[in-house]
């Protein structure tokens, strides 16, 4: 992938490919001399490793940047942080940014399960709009919660890297307590109001379309929502049922996960 990617960024794939993972995760290396990690993903030896061998000799590891606190994109953060002694960037911990909505759900739903990452925390907050430099670079954090609270993108000039919030690949799971789909439609909104020329993903290819893209994700909620809607004007439905009605083309393994995005949305028609 390197290749194709802007001078002065490596791409590194962490081997952690699943279902809701595509190839695996995405550990970006930004800069030269000093560099930035943005998002070291899993806790692997050998991703470790294989970031570590991505150096030139004399170079050496000044920022851990992370997009959001799931073990996929922070379980190496304390060996690398503990090897490099880098200090490790975020918006915060895993629930930092949260809307009320979401906490008082929270204290009656439990969490999904899907690698919420809860002894994560930043040595230092990149708070919405602030920004990082380096040498030859400098990116600003835009925080787009949704798909978790402290979620953020990094926009490095017209080229963004969005974390799990857009991907080519594949949707984003927002799940209840901590995705909020309200959230997330509005830091779709705010990013659309930007002009991209690129976006990196945590996982998957490059979006090489950014506009088309939102716009896609954007119709294709809205489009659920109708879906939902549709489904209750026939009468009261548990969100087992629904999810069943909705989601007839993913495998059976998957309902568990589209079932908490029908629970996000219809938290967000509630608020509404």
């Amino acid at each position: 992938m390197d290749g194709k990617l802007p001078a002065g960024l490596r791409h590194v794939l962490a081997p952690n490919p699943s279902p809701l993972t595509a190839q695996g995760t995405n550990t970006w290396i930004l800069g030269e001399g000093t560099v930035a990690v943005i998002d070291p993903g899993p806790a692997l030896p050998a991703h470790l490793d294989a970031i570590l061998s991505r150096l030139q000799p004399g170079e050496r590891i000044g920022q851990i940047i992370v997009t959001h606190a799931h073990l996929d994109h922070t379980g190496l953060v304390p060996a690398l942080a503990e090897k490099t002694g880098a200090p490790v960037f975020a918006f915060g911990r895993a629930l930092d940014g949260q809307r009320t909505a979401a906490a008082l759900l929270g204290a009656h739903f439990a969490q999904a399960g899907e690698g919420v990452d809860e002894s994560f925390a930043p040595d230092e907050r990149l708070t919405d709009g602030a920004r990082l430099a380096g040498a030859g670079w400098e990116v600003e954090a835009i925080h787009t919660p949704g798909h978790l609270a402290n979620h953020i993108c990094l926009a490095w000039g017209d080229v963004l890297f969005s974390g799990d919030h857009v991907m080519g690949w594949s949707t984003s799971i927002v799940s209840p307590p901590e995705g909020d789909m309200g959230a997330y439609m509005d830091s779709l909104d705010r990013l659309s109001a930007r002009r991209w020329t690129q976006m990196l993903p945590g996982h998957g290819d490059p979006v090489i379309d950014p506009a088309t893209r939102l716009a896609e994700l954007t119709a294709h909620r809205r489009g659920r929502e109708v879906q939902i809607l549709a489904a209750l004007a026939d009468g009261p439905a548990d969100t087992a049922a629904l999810t069943r009605r909705i989601y007839t083309d993913i495998p059976p393994a998957l309902l568990p996960a589209a079932e908490r995005n029908v629970i996000a949305h219809l938290v967000d028609l509630l608020e509404r």
